[in-house]
């Protein structure tokens, strides 16, 4: 990181690890000599990038499929979670709107409908949630991070009154996935999605997807080859074969071969697991917990401790005062977004003392 920005924004994006510039740029070498690449080359590195995930995940190498995007991953859950007329959606208000947009057209062509679960002032999403989840709920389409400023919403409290109800659950974990802790055993879902360029630290086009063992057997957005069963053997491909591969690999994007991305996603998985999604989040808890206090010393309130996670803060502005805030941390170089009324602050290892009093510096300057 340049000695000159001070950068809060991991949100956003994460910045590339060296090693994972490295291995970029090792793959791009791999692809630019093709008659060195193997039928086999198609296949490893594919499945090691699975096995790295599923690590992240507390599952199964089976339980995970590589996609390009949330919004993919959102779009298998779709195809696999039938509505009927009647039933409910439940979303949080201010949703992503990947997430919203996905609900919204499903709900539309079911005759279903979308809830959006509002807090009322001092209520938590968890407490929020449960109050609006009933008979009626088909599918509880959920964070466990709010992605506008951090806010927890406690899945081991939400995901049993959903299986109470018959509700399935998805979760868009793209906020808190690498630097929250998140059990797939213990929560049950049904699916789960996350893209990797933020918390899980790699590049844009490589997300993943957590598929519960019931819905392993659904339809794919697709039919692609590589898919299949036997893919493995390039001369046999005319044989069509109605058996896919196993697991989740039915539901993985065309193209998942890309020999510059995937090396990167596992060389910034091999170095979040060697740090320990753990660790990560008790370092990052306490440089925001040291930013909340000191923004609060200026007048800035953010959410109590244990309604944030810890990785994420978000300090509620002024409405006034949000466009000249970023102002003042832009001539700073201090990096951080607004996202509706709140400054969220998202920093990463990275973050030094420093930069912690630059950020405190330009929001004295702001307000």
């Amino acid at each position: 990181m340049p000695d000159r920005v001070a950068y809060f924004n991991t949100a956003n994006m994460s910045p590339l690890l060296r090693s994972v510039r490295e291995a970029g740029a090792r793959g791009i070498d791999i692809r630019a000599a093709p008659w060195e690449v193997q039928p086999q080359d198609w296949f490893t590195d594919v499945e090691v990038l699975r096995e790295r995930a599923a690590l992240v995940f507390h599952a199964a190498s089976d339980a995970v499929a590589l996609v390009p995007a949330t919004s993919y991953g959102l779009a298998v859950a779709a195809r696999n979670l039938p509505l009927q007329t009647g039933q409910r959606v439940v979303v949080l208000h201010e949703e992503y709107p990947s997430n919203y947009y996905t609900w919204q057209r499903h709900a539309a062509r079911s005759g279903a409908e979308v809830v959006v679960v509002r807090r009322e002032p001092g209520q938590t999403w968890s407490d929020a949630v449960l109050a609006a989840v009933d008979e009626r709920t088909a599918i509880l389409a959920v964070p466990n991070v709010h992605w506008t400023d951090g806010a927890l919403l406690d899945l081991t409290q939400v995901a049993p009154v959903a299986r109470a109800v018959g509700a399935a659950l998805v979760i868009d974990a793209s906020q808190s996935l690498g630097a929250l802790p998140l059990d797939v055993a213990e929560i049950r879902p049904d699916f789960v999605v996350s893209v990797g360029y933020k918390w899980l630290l790699g590049p844009f086009g490589i997300s993943y997807l957590y598929v519960a063992p019931q819905h392993r057997d659904g339809e794919p957005l697709e039919e692609n080859w590589i898919l299949r069963a036997g893919a493995e053997d390039f001369a046999a491909l005319v044989d069509y074969t109605d058996a896919y591969l196993p697991g989740s690999r039915r539901f993985d994007v065309g193209q998942r071969t890309n020999f510059g991305l995937v090396p990167m996603a596992i060389a910034a998985l091999d170095q979040l697991l060697r740090w320990g999604v753990p660790s990560i989040a008790a370092t990052l808890q306490a440089v925001n917990a040291s930013i909340a206090e000191r923004a609060g010393a200026l007048g800035l309130k953010a959410p109590e401790a244990d309604s944030r996670a810890p990785h994420m803060l978000g300090l509620e502005l002024p409405r006034e005062s949000g466009e000249r805030t970023l102002r003042a941390l832009a001539d700073a170089q201090v990096i951080a977004s607004l996202r509706g009324t709140s400054l969220r602050i998202a920093p990463h290892l990275h973050i030094t003392n420093s930069h912690v009093d630059r950020l405190i510096e330009a929001l004295k300057r702001a307000l």
